[in-house]
């Protein structure tokens, strides 16, 4: 007489059935992953921006208010970038690629989004603003 044991296993619809629970849970989650990393790309360049500001007017201060000699170039700051103040090249990460420490030289901030440089330095007045952010320090829809 044969005599069968039973497995103890999952049915091939009960798999199926968490496989698509987890879609369902996939759809709702990656939307919100996208916000998170573009919140992130904002709050970061907003930060290097307060922090390039906040070195331009140490510098002004300790320099009988002359400003930094700043290039326009990939991350051409000059002395802000030293022991004393900036140890590395900003980063624009709302512009992004390979644009994002570009610095170019004007009198306004930018106007719409775009992905040609990450920062603006006035060399007159020595204000700085960050690409692809409004006049408000705003980040354009990108």
């Amino acid at each position: 007489m044969l005599q069968y044991t039973r497995r103890a296993a999952f049915t091939l619809v009960e798999i199926l059935i968490v496989v698509v629970i987890l879609g369902i849970l996939a759809a709702m989650v990656v939307p919100q992953l996208t916000n998170a990393a573009q919140d992130a790309a904002s709050t970061s360049t907003f930060s290097e921006l307060q922090k390039i500001r906040r070195h331009i007017s140490m510098y002004r201060s300790r320099n009988s208010d002359r400003l930094p000699v700043v290039e326009e170039d990939d991350g051409a700051w000059g002395a802000l970038i030293g022991v004393d103040h900036l140890l590395s090249a900003p980063v624009n990460a709302w512009v992004g690629g390979e644009n994002s420490r570009v610095i170019v030289f004007g009198d306004a901030p930018d106007t719409e989004y775009h992905r040609d440089y990450g920062w603006i330095f006035d060399p007159v007045s020595g204000e700085v603003w960050a690409g692809g952010f409004d006049e408000n320090d705003q980040p354009f829809a990108r």
